[in-house]
């Protein structure tokens, strides 16, 4: 089209899709042979993959949001509108473990000891490191929230420091977190109380790395000059997933740390 007569972004053909599912597919079958025959041929291969569609994919859609001028007002109320459902089917994803969590804990079973934690079960003391991580990442949702106000108020030093700040708690958490899972009593093959406990906590860390990266990402645009006091959609998304992500964390000290141990 020589002319667009709509504010609307026809999104061109991109073969990103189809090499994200590729590195989907080559992680997990990889995952399966690593867990079964200990190679980790396909594992390197999905991760190759999926960094490169990651860096290409990305580097796409800033190209659109800046220079090219395809991030028009409504463009931006739909990508809103996508952020917030994908929230919402993440705090569905978590919902799915605490309620496996809660089935088997308010009514332990007999082969559980009818007790919880079950027999044989030494829980983590919820006032150490995980108390320790509760502390880093509600600090980590105030240094948001403040390059959050920096980048509206047009104060470029603040964003940079405040964001710099947030990306530095976060791997601080992501550390904590993974001298607590080698320093564990127990491991995600002891019963429901192992699994129910590492793949929540786990897939919870797994955010935070995800969130992390991409408040990286902002961090790099905010370096280059991407965005401004009413342009800056990219960086409120990575803002609400890090506080759904502090949200979820909460959610886990209370229940899984606290109240489960």
């Amino acid at each position: 089209m020589a002319h667009q007569a709509h504010a609307f972004h026809m999104v061109d053909p991109s073969p990103w899709p189809l090499t994200g599912a590729l590195a989907a597919l080559l992680l997990t079958s990889g995952l399966a042979m690593w867990f079964h025959f200990g190679s980790m041929t396909l594992v390197y291969m999905g991760l190759i993959i999926m960094l490169l569609t990651m860096i290409q994919w990305w580097r796409d859609i800033v190209r659109e949001g800046t220079f090219q001028g395809h991030h028009t007002p409504p463009v931006q109320k739909g990508l809103r509108y996508g952020m917030i459902l994908f929230i919402t089917s993440e705090v569905l994803f978590f919902f799915g473990f605490f309620w496996a969590f809660y089935n088997s804990s308010l009514a332990p079973t007999p082969e559980l000891g009818e007790s919880w934690p079950p027999v044989g079960i030494i829980p983590l003391d919820p006032f150490e490191v995980p108390l320790l991580n509760t502390a880093v990442l509600l600090a980590s949702g105030v240094t948001v929230t403040w390059a959050h106000h920096s980048i509206m108020e047009g104060e470029r030093k603040e964003t940079i420091q405040s964001l710099s700040l947030t990306i530095i708690l976060g791997v601080y958490f992501t550390i904590l977190q993974a001298m607590e899972y080698y320093e564990a009593p127990f491991s995600i093959a002891d019963g429901v109380y192992g699994s129910t406990f590492f793949v929540a906590t786990g897939f919870h860390g797994l955010h935070v790395i995800i969130g992390s990266m991409f408040l990286l990402v902002c961090f790099l645009r905010q370096i280059d000059f991407h965005f401004t006091s009413n342009h800056h959609f990219g960086f409120e998304a990575a803002a609400w997933y890090w506080h759904f992500v502090d949200v979820v964390w909460l959610f886990l000290y209370v229940s899984i740390y606290w109240w489960g141990s």
